[in-house]
């Protein structure tokens, strides 16, 4: 029977959660489960007493011997003498543990797992008074699942001997039916309501549970047929000259809604019917089918899909949105929330569909009241849930609460703060009726304004280092109240006043606000004096404030004004721009003293290098000797394509390419035109690598290719070896290696596939470890053409979700960290920052499934010492990347283009000599050089003065004379 199977179901679901362990498990709690097998037999007595011998014939599932046997089993607990001195070490470390919890849940009440763990050791424990204060405490703050509900019930259903015990249990019915639309505990709560009918009113209480489960989760195609049954059972077994009629109409309404198994169910009711089915019930039975068809590939897809399914049930809301059955857009996601109740994004979606469909008071109140429960830490959601409270008239006490717990949530970041607290204030704006000069509203409103500014500079900044609200956006929204509801223009420029003494002076948009604010409801007077101060103060876009001053004095200004306003401005920009000047000079300087750092390690390679190939090539023929010394230059100033100087203007020689592009896919580069090979070296080289071909890169092949890099040096064969790895994702043409001019391997190849599916599957293999090297996959794109292409296949933005840890041991694995972040929740991924050469940087970063395992995490790890190294754990909020700027936007403004100093094929090499007498090359004291040019001229001097006199021979002898 459906009944008595979904109870023993349910049963057997939540008898494995009693105990976590058998072993540790006490008497009283084996105990309890006997006694709930004789209460489920004394509330079977009950009924058979009021309902007679056809009831007990369908509750025969519950025998005597299975309270026997439970029984047996708590009286076959006795445990030996060592048995028991280990049972007290185990409650000793339980009690201990339970104190932890206790402290950990003092700290943060919002720890979902310090909740589970304490309800599990205190039930272990046997302590039932104080596993109810826990699961009431869990109850308030979070929606329990459907197991913990049950597992608590089922506890309370065992203690229950009285009609008060009786009521707790159905107020706890109650609230479990309010957390999600669970199937299994409406059906636990008809049948207990069923040992109740012997009480007044019981017969309309089964009726009314029964009634309600229907309409919560009758259209639950897969478990809504369990309660359609139970339902027609108590109705049969009730002995009622009504009754017959009552059936009818139960088995008429189930085979009129698509549900799985209709057709059993509908032989079923020809078979129960003394008389024929009428036409209209077969034509909604037809329809039911029908429409069952259409829902089969999403129930399907559920059923196949592993949980969470949030794709799947994301396609199944869908769908239902476009038929618009509201009570099945209803059921569907609630469905969903069941088993993706973390996620903030579903329940805005839920709770915006009914606020803005259904519009019942009920139904939206609590979506956005378990919206809240589910993700205390998305700000988005409590501040939907005041809207909703002040849109259906919720009393303002209630409202306020509200906030305060919303204030307790823990929110991750500071601009949360601000958030909530504008939706706040803007409710208690909504409030003020301005017609009235004043008024108790009125005055909360400005007492919760002051109550903000303190909570984000005290609470706020001393958690996160930052208020999150930079631009005071609060006092800009007070400020405008005052002045344009309450007329309180005092009021409003003593605000202006502390906004601009918080940092924001330098900025001319926060200037041109207030200089607005003025204008729309203050003086002329006030508005010359704040673009004054504007003038003196910004710093981003002193001109168009500027421009503002002039404008007004133009139109409203007296002539005095005017030239006080002229004089004012010039001399601004005139500071403005020699400051500008000196910046810029600034960071020519420091453009100029990278470049020699660049160029001294460049030399101390060079040199290294040089010193090595000496020994190495010593003992060998004088001829060979001076053969390398002679390429000694070129092979110095050779680098990774990667890392090599492109030289704007600078173009190679005809038969020569440049070994990082991609016109250059041969095995070794083709010999220059003013440096021809030597028999020798082509000697040489062939014993290297022979019979390389030298390939030309089509270009219109790039979509079907990629790059592959830092490869080791020492790869014996590269083809052979990077084959079978690429050909795991499709069918490779060719992979091509790049060699240098002696035959060595370069570290990077290119793989043409023949499908360019293939080439974007490769693209996965990216950071794949080669012989204990990080192999780079990207696409294959021409450097030349698109300077600016980078390949980052991670997030740089924020992502709540994921963490990023550091300090972390050089030997932690990543199955070790998975091991201990696995505690704390579900981890996705786990990726160890290394280096090019693969050696670990002692990062990480860990992803979990959603933000509250990440946040909680957070709490539990930072600090945590692993091999005797204290790591810190943070959200993933990678800074951002400072993007150099390029040279014309360093130059100040006014400035000529400085030409930029045009080297050779191979860069500035030594063999490069310079024609200009030294006597030439010397500055003079009153010109000072820049790096690529003349130095830039003083503020205020004229073009005339800073072009250089032209010189005769006769003036160029004289300066040669000079030395």
């Amino acid at each position: 029977m459906a009944t008595a199977a979904a109870a023993s179901a349910s049963e057997a679901e939540a008898d494995p959660k009693a105990g976590p362990e058998a072993e540790g498990e006490e008497d009283e709690a084996k105990a309890a489960r006997a006694r709930r097998k004789v209460l489920s037999r004394a509330v079977a007595a009950a009924t058979y007493q009021t309902m007679g011998p056809e009831w007990a014939q369908q509750e025969e599932g519950v025998s005597e011997s299975d309270g026997d046997e439970e029984y047996a089993m708590a009286s076959s607990a006795e445990s030996s003498p060592g048995e028991y001195e280990w049972g007290c070490d185990e409650e000793e470390k339980n009690q201990l543990e339970i104190e932890r919890l206790e402290e950990q849940l003092s700290i943060n009440v919002y720890d979902y797992n310090c909740h589970v763990d304490l309800i599990r050791l205190l039930r272990l424990e046997g302590e039932l008074t104080k596993v109810r204060m826990a699961r009431q405490k869990m109850s308030e703050i979070f929606p329990l699942t459907e197991e913990l509900w049950l597992e608590w019930l089922h506890d309370e259903i065992s203690m229950a001997m009285d009609g008060l015990d009786r009521e707790h249990v159905y107020d706890l019915f109650e609230r479990a039916v309010k957390d999600y639309i669970c199937p299994n505990i409406w059906l636990e709560y008809g049948q207990y309501s069923v040992g109740g009918i012997g009480q007044k009113g019981g017969l309309e209480k089964v009726r009314s549970v029964f009634e309600r489960a229907l309409s919560s989760v009758g259209l639950h195609m897969t478990k809504g047929l369990a309660i359609w049954e139970a339902y027609r059972e108590f109705e049969s077994a009730i002995v009622e000259a009504a009754r017959l009629e009552k059936v009818h109409s139960l088995f008429r309404r189930q085979l009129a809604i698509p549900l799985y198994d209709m057709e059993a169910t509908f032989a079923e009711y020809e078979e129960w019917s003394e008389d024929p089915i009428p036409e209209s019930v077969i034509q909604s039975y037809n329809k039911a089918l029908q429409q069952l068809e259409k829902y089969k590939p999403y129930e399907e897809a559920l059923l196949q899909a592993e949980a969470p399914r949030l794709a799947e049930y994301q396609a199944y809301i869908d769908f239902e949105m476009k038929i618009g059955d509201p009570a099945r857009i209803q059921l569907i996601f609630e469905r969903a929330l069941v088993e993706n109740c973390l996620v903030p994004d579903l329940w805005i979606r839920y709770s915006q569909y009914l606020d803005r469909q259904l519009k019942v008071k009920d139904l939206v109140l609590s979506a956005h009241s378990r919206a809240v429960r589910n993700c205390p830490w998305t700000v988005a959601l409590w501040s939907r849930y005041l809207l909703a409270l002040e849109r259906h008239g919720v009393e303002h006490r209630v409202i306020s609460v509200t906030f305060e717990k919303a204030l307790s949530a823990g929110f991750i970041q500071a601009t949360d703060y601000v958030e909530i607290w504008q939706a706040y204030l803007d409710y208690l704006r909504r409030r003020v009726d301005f017609k009235q000069d004043s008024s108790k509203e009125l005055e909360e409103l400005r007492s919760a304004f002051a109550r903000a500014l303190e909570y984000l500079k005290q609470e706020v900044e001393e958690r996160f280092n930052e208020s999150g609200d930079p631009s005071c956006l609060i006092m800009q929204n007070w400020a405008r109240i005052e002045a344009r509801l309450c007329n309180n223009m005092q009021k409003a420029r003593e605000l202006w006043d502390s906004i601009m003494t918080r940092g924001n002076a330098k900025f001319a948009n926060m200037w041109l606000e207030y200089y607005n604010l003025e204008r729309a409801h203050g003086d002329t007077q006030h508005c010359r004096k704040a673009l004054h101060r504007a003038v003196q103060c910004t710093s981003d876009y002193p001109e168009h404030v500027c421009e503002v001053l002039l404008t007004m004095e133009r139109t409203e200004g007296t002539l005095e004004d005017w030239d006080i306003a002229v004089q004012k401005t010039e001399t601004r920009l005139a500071r403005v721009n020699e400051q500008r000047i000196k910046a810029a000079e600034k960071e020519a300087a420091l453009a100029q003293q990278e470049e020699e750092k660049v160029e001294q390690r460049k030399r101390a390679r060079a040199e290294k290098k040089a010193l090595k190939k000496k020994k190495k090539t010593r003992g060998a023929d004088k001829h060979r000797a001076d053969e390398d010394d002679e390429k000694e230059w070129g092979d110095d100033e050779e680098e990774q394509p990667s890392k090599r100087r492109r030289v704007e203007n600078s173009v190679p020689p005809a038969g020569e390419a440049e070994p990082g592009s991609e016109a250059n896919l041969s095995g070794s580069s083709a010999p220059t035109a003013t440096e021809p090979a030597s028999e020798p070296k082509e000697v040489r080289v062939g014993t290297r690598r022979k019979d390389v071909p030298k390939v030309l890169h089509d270009s219109s092949k790039d979509g079907v290719t990629v790059f592959v890099s830092n490869l080791p040096y020492g790869l014996g064969e590269p083809a052979a070896t990077l084959r079978p790895l690429f050909e795991a994702c499709g069918d490779v043409v060719e992979v091509r290696p790049i060699f240098s001019n002696r035959g060595d391997f370069r570290g990077y190849c290119y793989v043409e596939f023949r499908e360019e599916a293939a080439a974007l599957r490769a693209l996965q293999l990216d950071r794949q470890s080669v012989e204990g090297r990080p192999m780079f996959v990207s696409p294959c794109v021409d450097k030349s053409k698109n300077p600016d292409f980078k390949v980052f296949r991670y997030s740089t933005a924020l992502e709540k979700h994921k963490l990023f840890v550091s300090g972390l041991p050089f030997s932690c694995t990543k199955e070790e960290l998975e091991e201990i972040c696995k505690a704390h929740g579900t981890v996705k991924d786990i990726r160890l920052v290394t280096n090019r050469a693969g050696k670990p940087k002692g990062l990480a970063y860990v992803e979990y499934e959603n933000e509250s395992q990440a946040s909680q995490a957070v709490l539990k790890m930072d600090g945590m010492t692993i091999r005797e190294n204290v790591i810190k754990v943070a959200i993933s909020n990678p800074p951002q990347r400072k993007v150099p700027e390029k040279p014309e936007a360093r130059r100040p403004p006014g400035s000529a283009l400085l030409p930029r100093q045009v080297y050779g094929a191979r860069g500035k090499g030594r063999t490069q000599l310079s024609l200009l007498p030294r006597a030439l090359q010397r500055p003079s004291a009153a010109t000072a050089q820049a790096e690529n040019g003349p130095a830039v001229p003083p503020a205020g001097a004229t073009p005339a003065t800073t072009e250089a006199p032209k010189m005769s021979n006769a003036d160029f002898a004289k300066l040669l004379l000079r030395k």
